[in-house]
């Protein structure tokens, strides 16, 4: 009798598996090449499973069993934990918090979406999970996931005794989601007295033998939802750099960011900065209104009117007069002028001054509303196509500043709106004047209005036709001398920031009002 081959297994196997996993949207499995030595990869939500692996493992199971248990395994993954890109960012950090090694956190984190997964699966369906378990061999971590699953499955998995650990590790509710965050900082507590000391040592057994959970498991798009997501979220930028930080590599691959010069020298923006306020901006969309439009000098007909003795007979609609000319029935159309668009037909570029100095909050170490507010709109005029200017300032006349031309390209703006100068406050008027162009374009100023120069800039503001929005920070007699001085401008909008919990929303808020007035 010819033995099936392990391509012709696994393409009988894929729809029984479908099936008790209610057909999830993966692609056809296939047997590939895995560089790590574990069962299976998976990229882009493609399952890949090792042939070395289960032909190895062949020699104690059948190859059937083997293949419906990775699959199991893969699935249960993809649907249930960790369910997606910020999902397994949170129970990363939270994991770290404890462990603080970069190695042994993946490995951890791995570990505890492997039990999470795996547990699901054998509550729901029929599965060999358990006969691949009695089969394994792994780290110290591995040996002692086995042990735990042998309590809380009720199934003999050939567990080594870890009666001590696995049974204070079994109390923890890994299928209750809302409590995952809690539940992996107790796992790794519990874990952490048997993880090998040495780095080098954990990096040579960190693998999991049914393959690990990196970051490329996930899609572009996934990615880009999932920061959008976690920056959102409860979550400091000093924390959200952190966890970042240790994914860089992976993270600037997938999203294209060209990380040359980021992150280096002193004051410079980097990486993780300027990805978690480019995230955060996203999440707050500003409706942008374009130029206004002209009066053509045309009439059309606009709506109806009852016609009077006395007026012109020409504009009567006979189809709504029903054929009679009599005062009160017969309708005749009143006529307004039309509008065309101007010779700016498009949303004008903009110059973003935002203030840079000491008495501004380092956006790495906290929200700085002032950095979000500038990001907001510098995501408002990318996303209608207008270019944008940076002119960061912080003590301008000692060269502390920061000028970037008009740009489409997200990455060098927001790494020119998340530099940090520090130091005194003053601002160059000629700086802002050589960024203007034929076009007229809109001037966004953010700052706490402790300028030195401030009177310079009144005056600038008094002379330019600019469209101006300008938010300051805090109350203080600076801001009070600005908005005396510019009250009498009717293109210029003024907005204070006093709540610095609501301080996102109220600059969103004021900018569309002030954008649609336009």
């Amino acid at each position: 009798m010819v033995m099936p081959s392990l391509n012709e297994i696994l393409k009988d196997i894929w729809p029984k598996v479908r099936r008790k996993h209610l057909f999830p949207e993966l692609p056809v499995p296939e047997f590939a090449q895995i560089k790590l030595q574990a069962a299976i990869d998976m990229r882009c939500k493609k399952i890949c499973i090792s042939e070395e692996f289960v032909a190895d493992l062949s020699r104690k199971l059948e190859p059937n069993e083997i293949i419906e248990g990775l699959l199991d395994h893969a699935v249960s993954h993809y649907l249930y934990c960790p369910w997606d890109f910020e999902t397994h960012l949170r129970l990363y950090a939270e994991a770290k918090k404890v462990l603080a090694n970069k190695v042994i956190t993946q490995r951890v984190t791995d570990a505890f979406m492997d039990v999470v997964a795996n547990t699901r699966c054998i509550r729901q369906t029929e599965s060999p999970l358990p006969k691949l378990y009695q089969n394994l061999e792994g780290d110290e971590v591995e040996r002692i996931v086995r042990a735990l699953c042998q309590r809380i499955w009720g199934e003999n998995l050939n567990a080594p005794d870890y009666e001590d650990v696995s049974q204070k590790l079994a109390f923890i509710p890994y299928l209750n989601r809302s409590r995952w965050l809690a539940s992996i900082r107790r796992f790794a507590r519990l874990v952490q007295p048997y993880l090998a000391a040495d780095q080098k040592e954990a990096a040579l057994t960190g693998n999991s033998p049914l393959g690990c959970h990196d970051l490329k498991l996930y899609t572009r798009d996934e990615i880009e939802y999932g920061l959008k997501k976690l920056a959102k979220g409860k979550v400091a930028p000093s924390e959200f750099a952190e966890i970042i930080q240790d994914h860089e590599e992976e993270i600037s691959e997938v999203l294209g960011h060209d990380k040359t010069g980021i992150g280096h020298g002193p004051g410079r923006a980097g990486f993780a900065n300027v990805l978690y306020y480019m995230k955060l901006a996203e999440n707050y969309w500003l409706p942008l209104k374009k130029m206004p439009m002209e009066s053509s000098g045309a009439t059309y007909p606009h709506h109806h009117t009852p016609w009077e003795v006395g007026r012109p007979c020409r504009d009567i609609d006979p189809w709504t007069s029903f054929g009679k000319i009599m005062p009160g029935i017969t309708q005749t159309w009143t006529r307004e002028e039309g509008e065309i668009f101007g010779k700016e037909e498009k949303t004008p570029d903009c110059i973003v001054v935002i203030d840079s100095s000491s008495s501004m909050t380092d956006p790495k170490q906290a929200l700085s509303y002032a950095v979000l507010g500038a990001g907001c709109a510098c995501d408002a005029y990318l996303r209608n196509n207008a270019a944008v200017a940076v002119y960061n300032f912080s003590d301008a006349s000692a060269g502390r500043r920061k000028i970037l031309p008009y740009s489409r390209q997200r990455h060098p703006l927001y790494e020119s709106i998340c530099l940090y100068l520090g130091g005194g406050t003053r601002l160059e008027v000629e700086d802002i004047e050589n960024l203007q162009s034929d076009c007229l374009p809109d001037i966004f100023l953010i700052t706490d209005m402790q300028i030195n120069n401030l009177n310079s800039l009144i005056q600038y503001f008094n002379y330019c036709r600019n469209r101006i929005t300008a938010v300051h920070i805090g109350e203080n007699e600076h801001v009070h001398t600005f908005r005396d001085t510019m009250e009498l401008r009717k293109d210029i909008g003024i907005y204070a920031v006093t709540k610095k919990e609501d301080i996102p929303r109220i600059i969103i808020g004021k900018v569309r009002e002030f954008l649609y007035k336009i």
